[in-house]
């Protein structure tokens, strides 16, 4: 077994084998991505690298610019380019190399050719712009209308990250005390998953759509090259057309996604989007309460109006209406007097009437007394002479009927020479209920006679 070494002298030997075997300075291909400036004027970033698919990270390497080289190239690239040097520009730098026993890997810029234009995720996104453009729904999210006021809310995010717990406490803690109404539809923020996930959770948002007034998509920090997802297609083009305002905060100051750019309002942070959540209750409010004060106002005004109309009317028309009561009483006055000689004439001859159609009830009444009781006294014999009629009739019937039982029954049927056999105490009508060795009974008019049957013929 060799002898161990440390790893201060490991990565010692590392630097020094890099130092020896490459060259001072390289021409290198790469994209930029979380590219960042401190207060000294160095620029920070990764240099990275994907597959032809666009989608998977081969290679990442940290790199710095010092501020006075940083300085120069960038007026340099943005005179060139007519754009700004920020992530996602596809580049071609020349670098030194350097390996630092406890930093690592760094790559420290020198130059840069602004000929090498832009990278794969810029030239991506400009042609999903050009193409959600093309379509005519880059700006459809944005002629929405907000509801007033905006405070239920679908959330798209990641229930553990730090991004969507800064945002509830925002609206929880908001000093006017605002109600809002949140409902978490969980999501994958980074990596290949984050576009299909995405996507599907708005989905699920639409089914209740007419639960809320909009839907934010949150997401916290992390580094440049994990907003892939953000400048989909397809995501894009979800959010575009979906019907209800959606808000992103996706967390980066200095990036602008495809999603920023065609949603409806794009806020830096996850807590820049409570905020405008709550300026846009602030507002609504306010207008609410000058709606208020306006109404109070006018019915204030309006009534003070109508008071004073009133009051104007009343002395106007109060000579007028004692007139007219006055007026009003002698006239009522009249019609009471007249009906009442009217009434009392109206009485004098119903009661005429009544003695006269009295009379006349009382003659018709006894005249009806009589008729019917001439019409009972017929019917009454009438009904005696029929119930005799059919005693009469029912006797003869029944005599004929006790004549006829008297001719039909046994005995006498027995006396005329014919006979009766019985089997088992019943009548035997066929002789398909006898076999032989049956016992039977043979009945005749004057006694009955046992026998078996030992055979029988049929009758052709």
């Amino acid at each position: 077994m060799s002898e161990a070494i440390s790893l201060y002298e490991l990565n010692s030997l590392i630097k020094g084998v890099l130092s020896s075997s490459l060259p001072e300075m390289v021409w290198m291909r790469a994209e930029t991505s979380d590219v960042r400036v401190n207060q000294n004027g160095h620029c920070y970033l990764e240099f990275i690298e994907k597959d032809s698919k666009g989608r998977t990270l081969l290679a990442k390497t940290r790199g710095m610019i010092w501020a006075n080289t940083f300085y120069m190239l960038k007026a340099y690239f943005e005179n060139a380019t007519k754009q700004p040097f920020t992530s996602g520009l596809k580049v071609l730098v020349q670098v030194s190399i350097e390996y630092h026993e406890l930093y690592g890997l760094s790559l420290t810029v020198h130059d840069i050719d602004p000929g090498y234009t832009l990278g794969d995720q810029a030239l991506n996104r400009a042609a999903i712009l050009k193409q959600l453009e093309d379509e005519g729904v880059l700006y459809l999210n944005k002629e929405l209308e907000l509801a007033v006021p905006t405070n239920r809310i679908a959330v798209i995010s990641s229930p553990t990250a730090a991004g969507y717990e800064d945002f509830q406490d925002q609206l929880k803690k908001n000093s006017q005390g605002f109600g809002f109404y949140t409902k978490l539809f969980p999501a994958i923020m980074q990596g290949e998953r984050s576009e299909s996930s995405i996507i599907s959770a708005l989905e699920r948002i639409y089914e209740y759509m007419d639960y809320f007034d909009a839907v934010v998509i949150i997401r916290g920090g992390g580094a440049t090259s994990d907003l892939s997802s953000f400048d989909s297609y397809l995501l894009a083009a979800s959010c575009a057309q979906f019907p209800l305002p959606i808000i992103t905060g996706i967390g980066h100051e200095r990036d602008e996604t495809v999603l920023d750019i065609v949603a409806h309002t794009r806020a830096k942070t996850p807590t820049a989007v409570a905020e405008f959540l709550i300026d846009n209750m602030v507002d609504a409010a306010e207008e609410l309460e000058e709606i208020a004060h306006s109404i109070v106002t006018s019915a204030s005004r309006r009534l003070q109006d109508e008071e004073t109309r009133l009051a104007v009317f009343e002395n106007q028309n109060n000579f007028v209406l004692k007139r007219w009561y006055r007026e009003q009483e002698v006239i009522l006055s009249s019609v009471n007097n007249f009906l009442f000689r009217g009434l009392q004439r109206i009485l004098r001859d119903n009661q005429n009437k009544v003695a006269g159609y009295r009379d006349l009830l009382t003659k018709r009444m006894q005249q009806n007394t009589r008729t019917f009781s001439e019409k009972i006294d017929y019917i009454e014999e009438a009904l005696k002479k029929n119930t005799q009629q059919i005693m009469k009739q029912e006797l003869s019937q029944l005599e004929v009927f006790e004549k006829y039982l008297e001719l039909s029954s046994p005995e006498n049927i027995l006396k005329k020479g014919y006979t009766m056999t019985i089997k088992n105490g019943q009548i035997v009508k066929t002789k398909d209920v006898l076999a032989v060795g049956d016992k039977i009974t043979t009945v005749f008019a004057d006694g009955e006679i046992n026998s078996i049957v030992n055979n029988y013929e049929e009758y052709k």
